[in-house]
């Protein structure tokens, strides 16, 4: 059992803060890796494609993800003052490495080792759960999780940080100093950490064997709330990478301008989570979740539409009869006797896609003329064939405003998953946490890498939207179906009045 002698208020909170400030340092230092690479490409340091980019991108989520449950086993043994204090100071030494790669392993392998900053969400977790009771664990870990706003850290200040550092791109091997200043921040926020917290641990876990406090990884719930996970924070992960190339390639944005623009997303969905935690504790963890789900399910989907400007055949002019075409214009054929009006381009309001706003995808149509004078035609002959323009502008404020939409409620359900956690398995919150965790940050390094290959086999860069919103969709239909099972096992009376009172409403009963 954790123990129920919470140290006093002040005691809980000092913890509480330290340990969301050191997460939030480690966030910032796991994020590194997607504005580096992005500068070190555009500035034609490395000429790495998009699916390697997605790897690099990745490859420190990786080490963090699977870290994660090690992490949670090492906390519930050991405590999390002395774990998250190692975690830091062990992961300083690759970052600062990262300065003298120079290939695409060394940054690879540079990569892996201070990856290992992701994995202190799984220690911070369980250290922050065990100061605090239970009907307040959804805003404690809340708070804790609002560390994840070090991604908006990194997406805000990384980029001007290295345009000074390279005095804008005339020296760019000073881009070297970036990892060294993430490593000096590790290593003193490490220190600051052992110093300013209190070592304390989950009781009564001291004898149990690892098959013992692995025994969670045979219930599927907690699968399901790895899978929710998986979106909410796995795409939090990746989409706080993604974006910054995203915005450059598609809205040709500078470096520092996609950074703020990736900030966005990335701070308010950090700092919610603490709301999150509230609302989840003032609702219930499972309300919440059907309506984060929800926002995601139709925010990703309106964004899965791309930005295109293409022309298709439209519905062309036949002739009615055969005949010689006798004149032939931008407005009208005529064949013989008859005329066929004609749509003219020349007519058309003069189209600028990025004049206005446009909300909705714009079309606009014309006819050119197949034939020419002196033709002889026959029945039902083209005369004139149809062209139809769409264009979908994806103006970039909408973009942004329903990209920020999709942020705050992934940043909302990030607490509301680890709200349910303490509920249903309150004496294995680190074990627990950590799995759950290792799928979530599985996520946030599967998916980029997904993302950088169905950009190369498409060229279309919206697909990454309609891949979440497909694992948004599957989430919510997996949690409907077991809340009915559920509710269907607790109480079938209740079941069969709620379905025979909709059948009556249906068929016009009372």
């Amino acid at each position: 059992m954790a123990s129920t002698d919470y140290g006093g208020s002040g005691r809980a909170y000092t913890v509480l803060s330290i340990n969301t400030l050191a997460f939030t340092v480690a966030f910032a230092a796991w994020m590194t890796y997607g504005v580096l690479i992005t500068f070190l490409v555009d500035n034609g340091e490395y000429d790495w494609d998009k699916a390697q980019i997605g790897w690099l991108i990745g490859v420190p989520v990786l080490t963090g993800s699977l870290m994660r449950l090690p992490a949670g086993l090492l906390t519930d043994k050991y405590g999390g003052r002395p774990v998250f204090t190692i975690f830091l100071l062990v992961a300083a030494m690759p970052m600062f490495l990262v300065s003298y790669a120079d290939s695409f392993l060394g940054f690879m392998l540079a990569g892996l080792g201070f990856g290992l900053t992701g994995a202190t969400f799984a220690v911070g977790i369980a250290f922050s759960s065990i100061w605090f009771p239970r009907e307040r664990q959804g805003f404690t870990l809340g708070i804790f999780g609002a560390g994840n706003a070090g991604a908006a850290i990194t997406s805000m200040l990384a980029p001007p940080l290295l345009k000074s550092l390279t005095d804008d791109g005339a020296d760019i091997d000073e881009w070297r100093m970036l990892p060294k200043i993430y490593a000096i921040a590790l290593a003193i926020t490490a220190t600051l950490f052992f110093l300013l917290t209190k070592s304390r641990k989950v009781e009564g876990h001291a004898g149990h064997t690892l098959g013992q406090r692995l025994r969670p990884l045979f219930y599927i719930r907690v699968w399901r709330f790895g899978l929710y996970y998986f979106l909410v924070f796995g795409g939090f992960v990746a989409l706080a990478q993604w974006l910054i190339p995203y915005y450059v390639n598609v809205y040709t944005m500078s470096l520092a301008s996609a950074g703020l623009m990736a900030s966005i997303f990335t701070l308010p969905s950090g700092v919610i989570r603490a709301l999150g935690g509230w609302i989840s504790d003032r609702f219930g963890a499972r309300s919440v979740m059907y309506g984060v789900l929800g926002f995601c399910a139709i925010g990703l989907i309106l964004l899965s539409v791309p930005r295109m400007d293409i022309q298709s055949p439209g519905e062309g002019i036949v002739a009615a009869r055969s005949g010689t075409v006798t004149s032939v214009t931008s407005e009208e054929i005529v064949v013989d006797d008859r005329s066929y009006a004609l749509t003219p381009m020349d007519a058309l309001d003069e189209f600028d896609p990025d004049a206005n706003l446009l909300l909705f995808p714009t079309s606009e149509f014309w006819h050119e003329s197949a034939v020419e004078v002196g033709d002889v035609v026959t029945r039902r002959q083209l005369l004139a064939s149809g062209i139809s323009r769409i264009f979908f502008q994806a103006n970039i404020w909408v973009f942004t405003g329903l990209v920020f939409i999709v942020g705050i409620a992934m940043g909302i359900g990030k607490a509301a998953v680890y709200k349910h956690i303490p509920d249903y398995f309150p004496d294995d919150v680190a074990v627990v946490g950590g799995i759950v965790g290792v799928m979530g940050g599985l996520g946030g390094f599967v998916l980029p890498v997904i993302f950088g290959y169905m950009l190369r086999g498409t060229g279309i860069w919206s697909t990454n939207w309609m891949l979440l919103a497909l694992i948004s969709v599957v989430s919510l239909i997996w949690m409907q179906f077991v809340i009915q099972r559920m509710t269907r096992q607790a109480d079938p009376d209740l079941v069969r009045h709620i379905e025979s009172d909709s059948s009556a409403a249906t068929s016009g009963g009372d």
